[in-house]
């Protein structure tokens, strides 16, 4: 049987690739081709395609971010609204029941049951206030920042302070979340990692921007999360996004005299 021989001819076209003819000598025709791919060379408009794509991830988190927001806020109310009300009305009408008892076993566990209670209504309170802080709306980031602060200290046991402008600044909703967030972020991260035995949240507002800063005296972010900060931990990015969509930034580093670290919202102030 008489071998076949294939010649293989390559014709170059215009990039991003080339089609290779295989020949038959013996048939005297192509009997197949195939297309090689190179590497695509970069087009102008690549830059300008991929900074639209990230203007539109960006857009797309900042309303996520949004509707994260108003669902923690409405569930939190519902929390409220629904079983925190039936679970005082239910230590109202157990203290009503008790009067009525004239033994002492079912004295005592009418207070074992008001006590449970009570636990059940402290754990609602701690739920709604974790989801969303009512005074953020009513009475402004001031007041809720500085409840956080005393709440994570009674909590923890480490020493806190909150240092807050004289006057109420004026912020818009976005803004209030975000400063509100950082202090959250910031506390645990200290809790988490920084092995603090002090703590301070400092907000800030000189009419132009606002600057919240939570800085303390524990081992520091390292030279690794100064060199890259915001990278290492999801909580810190996502409030890095949401700082960016509100065109301010975030920062990470040692605190004063290199000592601790201070984590640093700044936002651009805009008309409430």
């Amino acid at each position: 049987m008489q071998q076949e021989t294939v010649r293989h001819f390559t014709e170059t076209i215009p990039a991003p690739s080339r089609l290779k003819l295989l020949y038959h000598p013996e048939k005297h025709k192509l009997v197949a081709f195939m297309k090689v791919s190179e590497p695509h060379p970069p087009e102008s408009g690549d830059d300008g395609h991929a900074a639209a794509r990230a203007a539109e991830l960006a857009e797309l988190l900042a309303h996520m971010t949004t509707c994260w927001d108003e669902e923690r806020r409405l569930l939190a109310r519902r929390l409220h609204d629904s079983l925190g009300s039936s679970m005082t009305a239910l230590t109202m009408h157990l203290g009503l029941l008790s009067q009525h008892l004239q033994e002492q076993p079912q004295r005592d566990r009418a207070a074992q049951m008001k006590q449970l209670l009570n636990n059940v209504i402290e754990t609602n309170r701690k739920m709604q206030l974790t989801l969303w802080n009512d005074k953020l709306e009513f009475l402004g980031p001031k007041a809720a920042i500085a409840e956080l602060v005393q709440e994570w200290s009674r909590e923890h046991g480490i020493k806190a302070k909150a240092s807050m402008p004289d006057e109420d600044p004026e912020f818009t909703r976005d803004q209030g979340v975000a400063l509100l967030r950082c202090a959250e972020e910031g506390l645990r991260n200290v809790l988490r990692h920084a092995q603090a035995t002090r703590v301070d949240v400092i907000l800030d507002d000189d009419g132009d921007q606002a600057m919240l800063t939570v800085r303390d005296d524990g081992v520091g972010p390292g030279a690794a999360a100064s060199a890259a900060p915001n990278l290492g931990c999801h909580g810190l990015r996502m409030l890095r996004e949401r700082a960016r969509g509100l065109g301010g930034t975030l920062d990470l580093g040692p605190g004063p005299d290199g000592k601790g670290s201070a984590l640093t919202l700044t936002l651009p102030k805009r008309p409430a």
